[in-house]
């Protein structure tokens, strides 16, 4: 299998609007150059694109040997928790008699009971004995006690983390990572930027490894790491444009890893990377007493952390919170700021994410 995998979650489409279709021109013109410079794994799922993305796959992948090319695809519980159906769907919009990669999807402290006593796993294996599955196995979003539990269900044959060098300092994937290690379960990796996150540091980071390696980008820098993890397979990248999948296939073109000593300079990075990006909020409420729109500041800038690491999507939790106050209602009398042992610009934060909620 190519080291780099071509993940199919954010195809190019029509335009920025929510289910605008896939734009399958230039969709199909990423998939041939992927196929003409040696990318052989290709991963979908059931729900990706509004299920357009199996679809699009098969009519893509329509002109090629069926053996010179790996499918991967997944069954998530929620979207439908009909196992059969949705593995008959898939083959047909996939126009397949057998997937390569088959994944439980998104295991879950929330879902895991759901798979494990629905039966599904029970009915893949007798689908990999049928020749219908070639490999089993999982994706996982879980506890890393979830996470071991699931993995000892039986021996799968691969897992799908999310595995970075940012959630290996700051998240658990160190501790997923040799959890699967231990049992032996080869990895396939999803957000090696970090939904793009680590493809553009701070000033700050950015100026540390551009002084070690000033040819490499910072993607460039995210990937060679994950060479460096003798367990790790393939590394998926949901490229969507040429220009993505360019550059990403010039960093796989050789087997070029970070060094130990480059990797000290990349934590060293990512350290000055959350410390740049972070706003040093100790949740001592100070600033919560005299705010005259009664908001939970603390809690919002806690949200206002997470989405300067994990982008927008982080910020649909404000409305999740206990405050009767939201951003939008911040009246910028600065009262707050008076307040805050650590300087922090509160009334900044609370119009920025204000903007970025309409």
């Amino acid at each position: 299998m190519s080291c780099l995998g071509m993940g199919n979650m954010r195809l190019p489409v029509h335009s920025d609007k929510p289910d605008t279709p896939i734009d399958y021109e230039k969709a199909q013109e990423i998939i041939d150059y992927a196929m003409e410079q040696g990318i052989n794994y290709y991963d979908t799922a059931y729900v990706y694109h509004s299920g357009e993305s199996e679809k699009f796959l098969g009519k893509a992948m329509e002109k090629y040997s069926r053996d010179s090319f790996y499918l991967a695809t997944k069954f998530l519980y929620h979207a439908n928790p009909d196992y059969k159906a949705v593995f008959k769907e898939q083959l047909e919009r996939l126009q397949t008699d057998y997937i390569d990669f088959y994944l439980i999807h998104a295991v879950s402290d929330n879902v895991y009971e759901n798979y494990i006593n629905c039966g599904c796993i029970e009915y893949f294996l007798e689908q990999q004995r049928a020749g219908k599955i070639k490999y089993l196995g999982f994706s996982a979003h879980a506890s890393v006690k979830v996470l071991e539990k699931f993995a000892s269900h039986h021996q799968w044959d691969f897992a799908q983390i999310q595995l970075n060098y940012f959630d290996w300092l700051y998240g658990s994937a160190k501790a997923e990572y040799e959890v699967l290690c231990e049992k032996n379960i080869p990895i396939m990796v999803m957000e090696p930027v970090r939904g793009g996150r680590l493809a553009a540091l701070s000033s700050q980071a950015d100026a540390l490894l551009q002084e070690k390696q000033p040819e490499w980008s910072d993607s460039a820098w995210a990937f060679r790491w994950l060479k460096s993890l003798p367990q790790v397979q393939v590394v998926l990248s949901g490229m969507s444009t040429l220009e993505q999948i360019q550059e990403n296939i010039q960093v796989f073109s050789d087997e070029r890893a970070v060094t130990k000593e480059e990797e000290k300079v990349l934590f060293e990075a990512c350290r000055a990377f959350r410390n740049q990006v972070q706003v040093p909020c100790t949740a001592c409420r100070y600033c919560t007493d005299g705010c005259p729109a009664n908001i939970n500041i603390p809690k919002l800038l806690s949200i206002y952390n997470r989405y300067k690491v994990d982008g927008k999507w982080a910020l649909q939790e404000i409305d999740r919170i206990d405050s009767k106050g939201k951003p939008e209602d911040c009246l910028d009398c600065k009262a707050c700021v008076a307040h805050c042992p650590q300087g922090i610009s509160i009334p900044e934060m609370m119009k920025e994410m204000a903007e970025l909620r309409r």
